[in-house]
């Protein structure tokens, strides 16, 4: 074999390996996205037009969370979270759209205390996908019907469903305490 025809078939074997490599890093990549962002992956695709510019967006997500402090809470402060929970679920017979109104206070509160921005409604949807996006669709289905339930035009049962929403969102927050 002459030294032009092995120069050219490492050559040729060396860019399948690079290509290889990087195929093999941007699927590890996208499935850690999809693991770590759940059904939140499939929405952000959707609307950014395409993986590429969904995972930029989560990547951007994912560093803006690590600049976070998010923190534990401790056992006592769970408790009275778990204490106040149950004062609002009281409420509901009585109240319903004013405590769904106090659900959303509630885990507005428990989010701030756990370090989580919580001025806007898209920057919380945006912090809480990273380690909380399988439940994110749950603080979307109440935010709605809270959002509706303001001009009286919610059903009891859609109140009711939004409870049964924060509370999914709120045990997870909750219960949520891993070491940072």
């Amino acid at each position: 074999m002459s030294t032009t025809t092995l120069i050219v078939v490492i050559a040729v074997a060396a860019v399948v390996v690079i290509a290889l490599t990087v195929a093999m890093w941007s699927m590890a990549r996208r499935r850690h996205l999809q693991n770590q962002f759940g059904p939140e992956y499939d929405r952000t695709v959707e609307a950014e037009g395409g993986r590429m510019a969904a995972e930029r967006e989560l990547r951007a997500r994912e560093q803006r969370h690590d600049k976070l402090e998010i923190k534990e809470l401790p056992a006592d402060r769970r408790d009275r979270y778990a204490t106040e929970w149950s004062t609002v679920q009281e409420h509901f017979v009585d109240r319903p759209e004013g405590s769904v109104e106090e659900a959303d206070e509630l885990v507005s509160r428990l989010m701030r205390e756990r370090g989580y921005p919580t001025d806007d409604y898209g920057g919380r949807l945006r912090d809480l996908s990273v380690e909380h996006g399988r439940t994110l669709e749950h603080y979307r289905a109440a935010h709605d019907v809270k959002v509706r339930s303001a001009d009286q035009r919610t059903t009891t049962e859609e109140l009711r469903g939004a409870m049964v929403h924060y509370r999914a969102l709120f045990d997870d927050l909750l219960t949520d305490q891993r070491s940072r």
